[in-house]
């Protein structure tokens, strides 16, 4: 089927312009003024609309199982394949990336194929999957190259929680990847100080999710994204730091940078929104998440990350709980279920960023579209609008006011800590692959995502990996100029 998007204003990365944009068979085939739609060919007039590339939600996590408390009583996120997609579709999310997260002793293999296999019966849109590594060993080591071969670019590990990595573990993964061609991601926190911290309010009876706060204040995640950078450093390898929060990781960050290594830093929509105050409302408990939201110095430094490039990225960290969920840890923080919502909301809350003039919307696109779609392997067909690429599309209108409620959301959690959120600007339409899956508040779509990796313009098949990850051309330095203003 053949698709014109007629009179708007094309928005890529690297600048905008008023054009046309010719899609056939889920391809974009041409973008330029004035294009003449052919015989039977389906006219989308985008007059004073903004047409986008599909947002890319690199950190998502679908129909995940946690373990809380003291118990390890288990929780299931409250999305899966199926309504985690639809929300991000009709949040003009094309694609996103979740997890695996193999059971110790399993075969990274094994476990990756039985991830595949559940979010492709299920995805509304396209999908990619990070491999977590929840222990080390040789055979892990070895079986790391077949996950590559599988499409993989990423492996992610963890610095806290029962499945952490010691630095050696941590060193010999960030060592591997790099020979592979690969990134490691880190969730990046300082185990000892976090696990002293809970043990001595729970001692004191300091149980309130106030205390979820303090026992990770800034300096845990400062002091864990301080090691992890110098561990990557000493490897020689790149890094990716998850769902940064605070101002002294940021700092470390930009240090290292400014000193030429590969450190890429993801944040949320959740820390430049909020601040540690949400921790003492009536409803703290629904915005536990870890690493908690911080204060207002680091809300600020995240931003000003953005606008100098800095951030690499802006994800969710999707993992929500429904209320009644979330409500058994009121009074005793260890016992919530970590996790908050935003699939369906980062992409408008960048852009309404943009749309207000706190970053271009060049920038919004950089961060939610082709900086994810570079590191994580998924250019060139996703993250621009350009001749080749999927057509992933997002009819935007700068004029639209939204009030976010869980009303008007497609999630299946049963509440949102965006409720009464008001967004400059909205989108109207999303397409995957050319296929319409969100119109004007309605999810048109249905399941047929399928698995994304490694693929030319031409659709024939590449080599995934190709020494992207340059130790003499920092690769954050092309990617990553400031954000500039209109």
């Amino acid at each position: 089927m053949s698709i014109l998007f007629k009179n708007g204003t094309v928005i890529n990365a690297s600048g905008r312009q008023t054009a046309d944009v010719s899609v056939c068979d889920g391809k974009i085939i041409k973008v330029a003024e004035n294009i003449t739609p052919d015989s039977g060919t389906k006219v989308i007039d985008c007059k004073n609309m903004l047409v986008l590339p599909g947002a890319i939600d690199a950190h998502t996590h679908f129909e995940t199982t946690v373990l809380v408390g003291p118990d390890n009583v288990p929780y299931t996120s409250a999305d899966d394949f199926f309504t985690g997609t639809r929300a991000a579709a009709c949040g003009g999310v094309t694609t996103v990336i979740d997890f695996v997260t193999p059971a110790r002793g399993q075969s990274l293999m094994e476990a990756l194929n039985n991830r595949k296999k559940a979010a492709g019966s299920k995805a509304c849109i396209d999908y990619s999957l990070h491999m977590g590594l929840t222990e080390q060993s040789d055979t892990v080591i070895e079986e790391m190259r077949d996950v590559v071969d599988a499409g993989v670019s990423s492996f992610k590990v963890f610095m806290t929680y029962a499945i952490r990595l010691s630095d050696e573990e941590l060193l010999r993964v960030l060592t591997r990847s790099r020979e592979l061609g690969a990134i490691t991601m880190v969730h990046a926190e300082a185990h000892e100080e976090l696990e002293q911290n809970r043990t001595d309010f729970i001692t004191q009876g300091k149980t309130s999710p106030w205390y979820h706060y303090l026992s990770r204040p800034e300096s845990v995640e400062t002091k864990g994204a301080e090691r992890a950078i110098k561990l990557a450093v000493v490897a020689g390898a790149p890094l990716y730091i998850v769902h940064l929060a605070c101002s002294g990781g940021m700092k470390a960050v930009e240090k290292a940078q400014k000193d030429g290594h590969e450190i890429f830093a993801e944040t949320c929509p959740q820390y430049l929104h909020f601040t540690s105050d949400v921790y003492k409302r009536t409803d703290a408990e629904n915005f536990v998440c870890s690493p908690p939201v911080k204060d207002e110095k680091s809300r600020e430094a995240l931003w000003q990350g953005i606008k100098n490039g800095s951030i690499a990225t802006v994800a969710t960290d999707h993992c929500p709980f429904n209320l009644a969920e979330k409500a058994l840890g009121k009074n005793n923080f260890t016992k919530i279920p970590n996790g908050v919502m935003g699939v369906e909301n980062f992409y408008p809350y960048m852009l309404s960023a943009a749309n207000e003039g706190r970053i271009s919307y060049e920038c919004a696109v950089k961060l939610c579209c082709s900086n994810p779609a570079d590191i994580f392997k998924l250019s060139p067909n996703k993250g621009s609008i350009t001749p080749g690429a999927d057509a992933d599309i997002v009819v935007y209108d700068p004029a639209k006011e939204f009030l976010i409620s869980q009303k008007n959301m497609h999630s299946s959690v049963d509440y949102t800590i965006w409720e009464g959120v008001a967004l400059k600007g909205y989108p109207v339409q999303t397409y995957s692959r050319g296929k319409l899956v969100y119109n004007n508040g309605d999810f048109t779509g249905g399941t047929g995502g399928r698995f994304y990796w490694g693929v030319q313009g031409d659709g024939s098949t590449v080599p995934f990996f190709h020494n992207r990850y340059s130790r003499t051309v920092p690769l954050y330095l092309p990617l990553y100029p400031p954000c500039t203003y209109f």
